[in-house]
């Protein structure tokens, strides 16, 4: 087996993803049970945390479906202990996605692991691979917004309730993003292994710019408006109204 060629050193939980879950549960506890003289920074602290939780995770499920398809060379590199730090690119994967939630409320997709995909046989396993990124910001958002779909907010503190919605919906906006077809993004990773070769070499000179000709048309107030509807739409079919969301955002943007 694949995993058996991994020490279990490789997959250890990395420290630093203990201490931002510690802070995430502590500061979600805080926001919680309004123990903060401040919530704005408790939940900014809480958002951003779990925020940074769910980055880990994204690239955690690209490594580990990848090892389980054949690239055992990601255990190596730490991408199976959860440290943001040993991403290929942590500024891209973290410290850029921090700063656009802070500036705009968008969950931009990060950077990523470097999966050695010489190694990998079958179309279908390089598209899994590329799916289990965005797959696991559905399911954060679906965790996030399940006391509103299953109607089971009596009793939610109104600050809690407001983070869990901002924070959803930067879940929905990453995985929105990360399934677009664009190169460089998950979803080109999705369809790429089932392109000509022609195409695919045409292509790769526009991938390294593929997040920043998203991120420039998101400054067209016509795409920000639609985009932003359909992130509303999601929402709403999850149980969270847009209140609740800009709620939680100027919370969020205490200062």
């Amino acid at each position: 087996m694949t995993t058996a060629l991994s020490r279990h050193s490789d997959r250890r939980i990395s420290p630093v993803f203990l201490g931002i879950l510690a802070v995430t549960a502590v500061t979600g506890w805080a926001t919680w049970t309004g123990f903060a003289e401040q919530p704005g920074v408790a939940v900014f602290l809480f958002v951003t945390g779990a925020w940074i939780v769910s980055l880990c995770l994204h690239e955690y499920a690209h490594a580990r479906t990848a090892l389980h398809s054949g690239d055992i060379s990601v255990g190596a590199k730490g991408y199976l202990t959860l440290n943001p730090l040993a991403y290929t690119h942590a500024l891209l994967s973290i410290v850029l996605p921090v700063i656009f939630v802070i500036m705009g409320g968008i969950g931009l997709p990060g950077g990523a692991v470097f999966i050695e995909r010489g190694r990998i046989r079958g179309r279908w396993r390089h598209s899994l691979i590329s799916a289990a990124g965005p797959l696991t910001n559905v399911l954060f958002a679906i965790v996030c917004t399940a006391p509103f779909w299953l109607d089971a907010l009596d009793g939610v503190p109104a600050d809690f309730r407001f983070a869990l919605a901002f924070l959803a919906l930067l879940q929905v906006t990453a995985a929105i993003l990360n399934f677009l077809p664009v190169p460089g993004l998950d979803g080109y990773g999705m369809i790429e292994p089932w392109l000509s070769h022609n195409v695919k070499r045409q292509v790769e000179p526009f991938a390294p710019f593929g997040l920043l000709f998203v991120f420039a048309l998101l400054w067209v107030p016509s795409v920000n408006g639609a985009f932003f509807d359909l992130v509303d739409s999601v929402l709403r079919g999850l149980g969270v109204s847009n209140q609740d969301a800009s709620y939680g955002y100027s919370l969020y943007r205490f200062w």
